[in-house]
This record gives C-alpha cells, structure tokens and sequence, in this order.
C-alpha cells in the first residue's frame, strides 16, 4: 500500500486557503511548511519578543497526503478554480507504507560534541560508554544537539575549565529540550537552572532531567529565578537576545561567563553592540553560518 504526496508551492496570501480547499477536496492530511527551510532564508516566525506575531512563511509549501488512486490533476483543478488561482506549481512523491517509528528513528544518530561528549536517543548504543552520553530523543521541545547553535553551546560549555564549572550556578535561559543545563550539570556544574515561556519545553526539560538522572530545576518564567549565575547561555533567536538582553546581563554575576546563540552571522554586529554594554566580548566562533558570542560580565 502506499499514498500521494503531493507538493504545492504557494504564498503567504494563499498558503491556509489552500491547505482548507485540499482538506475539503478528499486530503487526508495538509501541512504549510517554509519553502526555505535548512537553508539560510529559512524564516523564523515563532513569536519571539519583538518579532511580529507567529504566521506563515512568505513563500510556502503546502502538502497533502493523498490516498493512492487520487485523481491529481482533477483534485489540483477543482483547488485551483475553487480558490480562483492562477495555474499551480506542484509536484507528488509517492510514499510507501512502512515501520514510521523505525524509519523516524532511523533519521537520528548519536551525536558527537567532544570525544568526551555525545547525544545520544535513547534506542541507540552510546558510542563511547566512558563519555559523558546525554540520552535525548527527538521531541516537541527545540534543542536535541543536530543544529549548529545547540553545538556551538554544547562545545563551549565542555571545554569550561573543570574547576570553574564546579564553582558555577549555570542559567539555560530559554532551556528548549533543557540539553544545554543537563549538559552543564552532567559536566560537573554545581548547580543548573533553565527557564522557557514555552510550558511544553519546560515539561520536555524536566523529563530528559529525569531520564539523565540529573538534578535540574525548570521554570516558565524568569520570575521564578533567585539570585544571578556564575554562567549564563541562551540559545534563542537574535530578536530575542536583543530585547532580552538587560534581564540575561542581570542573570549573570560580576566576571560571570555569558553564551549567546541563535545568531546568523550578518547578526553578530547587532548583538556584539547590545551585549557590550555589560560585558567585555570575546571574538565570534562560527560553524555553518551561526554563531556563538561569548563574553565576561564587566565588575563595576
């Protein structure tokens, strides 16, 4: 057995229209995706302080799962009067029936940060048994290790001084998935906290704590937190470090240790400006088009 997918290109103006008329012509499922996305116009639009309200994307793709004897050049012609469109671009892939949790899982590998530093999901052996293996599966929740920022997070944080990690309270100040706190405490932190606005990325935080055995503390909102940290890293959006970039610089203690990313190279400028303001910044690290700021809090 097998199914239709079949792939339109469409505009911001047209795209939820357009899923709404598939649904109603016989679709088994639609779902708008970012044109761009994996690439470097990929288009954020979850809502982040000073951004414009969550939407669709620009330029879109709409896909819908259909059954396989669908007639697609019929279906695509009732759409396209229907909605009154100019002639649509479209393709169809052919999907067969198979193990989806197998072929989901398939997808992830564990992954290396260090040698003494690995994600590893939690169907797979670890690589190394002697390294500091974080079990992480794929979820709701942003930040399983695969993308460049959580990386550059990750990397920076395993080469920390022993001693100082030791000595440090650590703030995930936007935790995702809480991999950045768990790693921080799994290499030796005294003490970590993460904080999220999203409830299920806090849920998602306190449940790979527990998986990982590690004693972590997670919030939906900043209000929660007591005292500032020796070692401050947020992994968000750049619109999002601008606008929060006075609470993150008050989370952090004099000669405190600040990691920011999710920043696109042509970014940095913004950010190196704002956040010099409190901190004396070190020189960006970059992997495939984002970036890593690092600096120390200023003792005034």
């Amino acid at each position: 057995m097998h199914w239709i997918l079949l792939k339109i290109q469409s505009t911001a103006q047209a795209a939820e229209a357009l899923g709404d008329a598939l649904m109603e012509a016989g679709a088994l499922s639609v779902s708008i995706e970012d044109a761009h996305a994996d690439t470097r116009d990929e288009q954020a639009i979850f809502g982040e302080p000073g951004d414009p309200p969550p939407g669709i994307w620009q330029q879109n793709v709409v896909t819908a799962m259909l059954e396989a004897e669908a007639d697609v050049e019929a279906l695509v012609s009732t759409v396209q009067s229907a909605l009154n469109l100019a002639p649509l671009h479209y393709h169809t892939e052919q999907i067969e029936e198979q193990d989806w949790v197998r072929a989901t899982q398939a997808q992830f590998d564990p992954i290396r940060v260090t040698d003494q530093l690995w994600i590893v999901p939690s169907w797979h052996q670890a690589p190394n048994a002697d390294a500091i293996n974080i079990v992480l599966d794929p979820g709701l929740a942003f930040g399983t290790g695969s993308h460049p920022t959580t990386h550059l997070c990750l990397s920076w944080l395993a080469h920390l001084p022993s001693e100082q990690l030791a000595a440090s309270r650590v703030l995930d100040y936007g935790c995702g998935s809480g991999i950045l706190a768990i790693a921080a405490k799994k290499l030796g932190a005294k003490d970590v906290v993460g904080v999220d606005i999203d409830t299920q990325a806090v849920i998602a935080s306190r449940d790979n704590a527990t998986n990982n055995a590690v004693a972590a503390a997670f919030y939906d909102s900043a209000e929660s937190l007591h005292g500032a940290f020796e070692i401050v890293v947020a992994n968000i959006l750049s619109s999002a470090l601008m606008v929060l970039a006075p609470a993150i610089a008050h989370a952090c203690l004099p000669a405190g240790k600040v990691a920011l990313s999710g920043i696109l190279e042509q970014q940095q400028s913004l950010l190196l400006e704002r956040y010099s303001e409190w901190f004396e910044m070190d020189a960006p690290i970059v992997q495939d088009g984002w970036v890593l700021l690092t600096g120390t809090k200023r003792c005034r």
